[in-house]
């Protein structure tokens, strides 16, 4: 059953159909194979459930959030003010990338929008300052990966929906790992820059006068964090209410900025019809292939074969991130993690881990499959906004970052509390 699963579910991938069709598909084939009831007949409830899911109305809040600031120009003033307080590091303006890549994060919750975002304000300082050219768009490609780590993250909501695990919590357990990445990266810039002082590119020249000015510039990411996450823990929202809150701040942000217009709107909530369709579109269909694999036993089956093995609980932990890494290369995150979530997180619950800290590792190695080539999604958004080139170079340029990732899931794996200190310090 597990090898018929697996063959069917890479087979229709390999041939390009898309994500949502396959997960439908799979959980038809494995239906009419090995169940005794007709459980396609239960696909309208499932999707009348999916969709009324109270909680994954923030989905596509968070998502119009970051079109938001990205149409109205409100990223491109933090990318120029964060020049101003980060290039005199080794690296200049790849300290910057990374660094308004980490605020953005804090409120898009996506990958994908962080590194098309941050990227679009930022290609055009490569030539202008003579920067390696493919260190500079690495750190793009990898400073937009934070976006599902910090909160507010659109995959540590589905991840929260699939396990019945705390959201709010997995956004305190995401605060920490993700700051510390972020220096990793930075790290890893400063590691090669000084290895190779010619990648830095020419010295900025800014000043104290120029960089309190750019200041204001700063604050609508700390506003919009702030309110949101704030109002989560004062008790005041919930993650949906709170997601509505950061839209009307940053509708408000783009007023006072004259910005708010029509065609910015417009262009916004396409944009957030888009994105959302394609999620709940993947949803639709993982839920009923996870009802499915429920119903003819297949977890059961798993929970059987890891259990068989004999390994001890880090065994077996290990070799799920060994799984996730290898599957990341070849399968797109989203539907990666809808697909096994539901079927690997009861196993390493079972095995004692703890459900937060084992979502705060799957957003990092979710991370790692971003920019994991061939099929690592934001190695294709980096080509596209830099629309020259070849993709490899950009492969090559988030390798160290690749590197500083698999530190980073050490360090967690090793030091638990990295995520955990937080929620339950809080908790007290």
């Amino acid at each position: 059953m597990i090898n018929v699963t697996i063959a069917v579910l890479l087979g229709l991938l390999a041939i390009s159909i898309p994500v949502a069709a396959v997960l439908g598909i799979v959980g038809l084939v494995l239906d009419q194979t090995y169940s005794f009831l007709p459980l396609y007949l239960a696909i309208g409830e499932f999707s009348w459930a999916v969709s009324n899911d109270v909680i994954l109305v923030a989905v596509p809040l968070y998502i119009l959030l970051g079109e938001i600031l990205l149409r109205s120009g409100i990223a491109e003033r933090m990318y120029a003010a964060m020049m101003h307080w980060m290039s005199w590091l080794p690296g200049g303006l790849m300290h910057s990338n990374i660094g308004t890549c980490t605020l953005f994060s804090a409120v898009s919750g996506s990958s994908v929008a962080t590194a098309a975002t941050i990227g679009t304000v930022a290609m055009g300082e490569i030539e202008k300052h003579g920067y390696n050219e493919r260190l500079f768009v690495g750190t793009v490609a990898a400073g937009g990966t934070l976006g599902i780590l910090i909160p507010p993250s659109i995959n540590m909501i589905v991840y929260g929906v699939l396990t019945e695990t705390s959201i709010p919590q997995l956004y305190l357990a995401g605060m920490i790992p993700g700051l510390v990445l972020a220096g990793l990266f930075m790290l890893t810039v400063i590691i090669g820059c000084l290895a190779r002082p010619v990648w830095g590119g020419r010295k900025i020249e800014t000043d104290w006068a120029q960089r309190w000015a750019s200041l204001p510039d700063l604050l609508p990411p700390f506003i919009i964090f702030v309110v949101v996450i704030g109002s989560i823990y004062g008790g005041l929202a919930t993650p949906t209410e709170s997601a509505a809150l950061g839209v009307i701040i940053a509708l408000g942000l783009a007023a006072w900025r004259r910005r708010l217009t029509w065609t910015m709107m417009r262009d916004a909530l396409e944009g957030t019809m888009r994105s959302t369709a394609m999620i709940m579109a993947i949803l639709l269909g993982a839920y009923f292939l996870n009802f499915v694999i429920s119903s003819i036993g297949l977890a059961a089956q798993v929970n059987a074969f890891v259990t068989d093995i004999g390994l001890t609980p880090m065994g077996t932990l290990i070799v799920v991130v060994l799984f996730y890494l290898v599957l990341g290369m070849f399968m797109e995150t989203l539907s990666m993690m809808i697909a096994t979530i539901p079927i690997i997180t009861p196993v390493i619950i079972a095995l004692g881990f703890d459900p937060v800290w084992f979502g705060v590792l799957m957003m990092l190695l979710i991370e790692t499959a971003l920019i994991t080539p061939p099929v690592g999604v934001n190695l294709y958004v980096v080509q596209g906004v830099r629309g020259r080139g070849q993709l490899h170079d950009v492969m090559i340029g988030a390798a160290p970052f690749v590197i500083a990732l698999m530190a980073m899931i050490v360090l967690l794996i090793a030091f638990p509390g990295i995520a955990l200190w937080l929620p339950e310090t809080l908790a007290r």
